[in-house]
Formats: structure tokens, sequence, C-alpha cells
């Protein structure tokens, strides 16, 4: 038990910069498209290895499902309303950024 303990929270830890890089790239990338996309993908690699790591440390076999589950609704709500508001941009003209 003390091995998976270890390793969930190596797991955790290594969530943990996804977040972090995550929120870099909402404060730093240049168009709201940019910045869905950093937030999204990098979010949910994150909640992944956070719930890798919760599910390894669980003692029971309904926890680790319940933390699956938590992830599956997390990663379709997360694509569905990143969807929306770059399709949203897109309605209200909002351009791509470019270098030129």
């Amino acid at each position: 038990m003390a091995f998976l303990h270890n390793l969930g929270t190596i797991c955790i830890l290594i969530g943990i910069p996804f977040f972090v890089s995550g929120t870099i790239g909402l404060l730093r990338f240049p168009d709201i498209y940019t910045r869905l996309h950093a937030l999204t993908k990098a979010d949910n690699v994150g909640l992944g290895f956070v719930v890798l790591g919760l599910a390894l440390q669980a003692e029971q076999w309904n926890t680790v499902a319940r933390l699956l589950l938590i992830w599956l609704l997390v990663l379709v709500a997360s694509s569905a309303s990143c969807h929306l508001v770059a399709r949203a941009a897109l309605r209200k003209k909002i351009q791509p950024w470019s270098r030129s």
C-alpha cells in the first residue's frame, strides 16, 4: 500500500505543472483560440494525472469509479464549453491571431 500511495502522490505532483502551464497559457497567449486550447488541453491532462493519483490512493473500488466518472464528466463539459466559446467568438468575427 505504501508503494501505491507514493505512486499516487507522484502522479498528483505530475498533474500540478499541467494546471500551472494552462494558467500561464491563459494569461500569456494572444487570442481567445490559443487560450482556450492551452487551458482545455492542460487542465484535462492535469486532472487526469490528479485523478490517477487519487485512484491509486483510494481504498475502495467505488471511489475509483466515482473519480473516473468525475474525470469523464469534466472532459465532456470542458470540451463542450470550449467549443461553445470558440464558436461564439467565430460568430462575433473575432479573428485568430497571426504574426503578420
